[in-house]
């Protein structure tokens, strides 16, 4: 039997604050975190001993994120509930050597961070944000949240082809932004941006930057029915997932007989394979942290481990009304329809049948309703975190997610509804 929603429109307010807060995964992490520690919840160091204790706990890791939740009276055995994301989004990231130029335009060099939409960073005004390593082994976060920087389009005067042939891209000789006039000084990124966080340039040892579309998330329509926004692959999810856990703490522990978990990885948009991605130790660190702190074995982490489910969101491809044929003919998801449910039987998804029953259940608990996402047979079929949890970690995974359109562009587009009934039932599969 269906309940009310607990989320509504307010919730996609609430987003899109989110995502013009969170323009790298440091940020978006330190996002979460407030809202966690706001929920009660407190950050644990993941070089002291832990505890027993009930409540909630999160660990941060760069720009990576688990947090959890454990009920009064939970046994060593008991198993999990995950909610996961990932942090990242494509985009531009600064070199080592940033500083560079040409001609009498000064310029940031920039490598490009996996599968962006190339086109969609062109004249856009961009700012800076990431963060920065200091002498001392701290990190500070930046946020230039200014047109600061921009990448320049060839004149169609220069290029007749570029709207016939279509447009083609260097991704060394056409992506690097300007940022001003004047001849090329070493350090000069690195001076400025130290001055912007209020500390002395000779103590940056390190900096992990990146440009980001300055223009705010808005809703869009003549109806405000849908909602376009930068960074969308994955904040959504990692949004939604943030609140649904805030939210089942917040209720009646004898109601909740897992443990829920939110797990928030970066990396996943260059494949996963870091000490801060899903590919990576942390997830599985966490959760038999966990089990051990309460007393367990590893015969309560087998059990633990053995009924643990996670639902791993991850956005996927609405029907696009302009290429409908590039969609599979039977399958359309569209904006406003509800979360999705991704299958692929060559596991690019982790879904299996057993695993859509678990996810039917929670969006039937909570009154969402869901659609189905397969890739057209001709095409190829993307990846996400899901696999990579289940194969790692040997835990039944579901690969599910919101339908959006323009994925990987520098701004993407969604249903304004979507956001908050993912959320709604990320809370209703938490809760158990």
């Amino acid at each position: 039997m269906s309940s009310p929603l607990r989320f509504d429109r307010a919730h996609t307010d609430d987003l899109m604050s989110f995502l013009a807060a969170s323009p790298s995964p440091y940020h978006a992490v330190a996002n979460a975190a407030a809202r966690l520690e706001e929920a009660g919840f407190r950050q644990v160091e993941e070089t002291a001993a832990w505890d027993a204790t009930a409540g909630g706990k999160y660990v941060l890791r760069g720009g990576a994120i688990v947090a959890w939740y454990v009920p009064e009276g939970a046994e060593a055995h008991t198993s999990f509930r995950i909610a996961g994301a990932h942090t990242d989004s494509p985009n531009l990231r600064v070199k080592p050597l940033p500083d560079t130029g040409a001609h009498g335009w000064r310029q940031i060099a920039v490598e490009v961070y996996g599968g962006t939409l190339l086109n969609t960073w062109l004249d856009r005004d961009l700012g800076l944000a990431g963060r920065i390593s200091l002498r001392d082994g701290t990190h500070r976060l930046v946020n230039i949240d200014r047109a600061l920087l921009r990448v320049p389009q060839l004149a169609v005067h220069l290029d007749r082809s570029a709207n016939t042939e279509g447009l083609k891209l260097d991704r060394q000789k056409h992506m690097q932004p300007i940022w001003g006039l004047g001849d090329v000084e070493e350090g000069d990124l690195i001076r400025f941006v130290a001055e912007e966080a209020g500390v002395d340039a000779e103590d940056v040892t390190g900096w992990d930057l990146m440009p980001h579309a300055i223009e705010p998330p808005s809703y869009l329509g003549r109806d405000r029915e849908l909602v376009a926004g930068p960074r969308m692959d994955n904040l959504l999810s990692v949004h939604a997932a943030t609140a649904a856990l805030a939210a089942v703490a917040g209720q009646d522990d004898a109601d909740i007989p897992y443990i829920p978990v939110l797990a928030a990885f970066d990396h996943e948009e260059n494949g996963s394979q870091s000490d801060t991605g899903a590919d990576g130790p942390l997830l599985g660190s966490v959760l038999e942290r966990s089990v051990f702190a309460r007393g367990g074995t590893y015969e309560d982490r087998a059990r633990a481990f053995a009924g643990t489910v996670c639902l791993s969101s991850d956005t996927g491809h609405a029907v696009h009304p302009n290429y409908a044929e590039r969609h599979d003919p039977t399958h359309h998801p569209v904006a406003n329809g509800g979360p999705i449910l991704k299958v692929n039987v060559n596991m690019r998804y982790a879904t299996d049948g057993s695993g859509r029953a678990v996810f039917a259940a929670a969006c039937e608990k909570a009154g969402v309703p869901w659609q189905s996402f397969v890739s057209n047979n001709a095409m190829p079929c993307g990846t996400t975190i899901g696999p990579i949890t289940a194969a790692r970690h040997g835990i039944q995974t579901v690969d599910i997610g919101v339908a959006i359109l323009s994925m990987h562009s520098a701004r993407e587009l969604c249903g304004a509804d979507d956001p908050y009934l993912l959320a709604n039932a990320l809370v209703a599969f938490l809760a158990g």
